[in-house]
């Protein structure tokens, strides 16, 4: 019996589900649109990691501008936006990570990407502790706190403006990268005048509670200095 007294035709070609035209041209070949979708499936579009390095860059900057204004105010209004950046920064650290795990190629490192991700959101982390613990030990900003806020923030924006040039001026994004190593040594240096002005006299107490907060500042510059040379790492891999 004919095959073609059951169902379609032999030479019908299959259609189409969104379009309803047949996924091949009439030479047989896969229509453009359907291979350009199987295509995406198999490989999607790489998300842009040059912006969402950017993103992060400048969470951290609006975070570290909270905290100079606390340091200069002891606003607690001030404190209690701090702490909310940095679940806001949590936040997009996630997206961010979610992103670089699915993602099937990036420019450069994966694991320099999601370095530059980690030390950039440290930044964050130690600006929500340094106040709360400003708030826990009820001490007020002075000016060794200030000074050194001040310089994070310096170096907090020399390094969104590496990450920000880095895909279309890697040797830019470089000299950006120097700017945020020289913010952690002056951050350094301010937090051992600090200690040797704080260690005298005998209010001990005081002593060690200025310390932590002394400590919290310095350790939010080293990790102002690792994301600095991740971003050194990665102008030399693309370079």
């Amino acid at each position: 019996m004919d095959s073609q007294s059951f169902g379609s035709p032999e030479n019908e070609r299959p259609r189409d589900p969104v379009s309803g035209r047949s996924g091949t041209t009439p030479e047989g070949r896969p229509r453009r649109g359907l291979l350009r979708r199987i295509l995406n499936r198999i490989f999607p579009k790489a998300p842009d990691f040059f912006r969402l390095l950017e993103e992060q860059a400048e969470m951290m900057v609006h975070s570290v501008q909270l905290l100079v204004k606390y340091m200069e105010t002891g606003d607690p209004e001030v404190g209690r936006l701090v702490k909310t950046d940095e679940h806001a920064a949590d936040t997009l650290k996630a997206r961010n990570l979610h992103l670089l795990n699915e993602a099937f190629t990036t420019p450069f490192d994966r694991e320099d990407i999601y370095r530059a991700i980690a030390n950039l959101d440290h930044v964050v982390n130690y600006c929500k502790s340094t106040v709360n613990e400003m708030d826990i030990l009820k001490l007020e900003p002075d000016a060794h706190m200030l000074a050194m806020a001040q310089e994070l923030l310096r170096g907090a924006q020399s390094l969104r403006e590496g990450f920000a040039s880095l895909k279309r001026s890697p040797a830019k994004a470089q000299e950006y990268a120097h700017g945020g190593r020289k913010a952690e040594r002056r951050i350094e240096k301010l937090y051992r005048q600090a200690l040797a002005d704080l260690f005298q006299g005998d209010d001990y107490l005081n002593m060690f509670k200025r310390r932590e907060i002394y400590r919290h500042l310095s350790n939010a510059g080293d990790r102002l200095a690792r994301a600095a040379n991740t971003l050194h790492d990665i102008v030399v891999k693309i370079s």
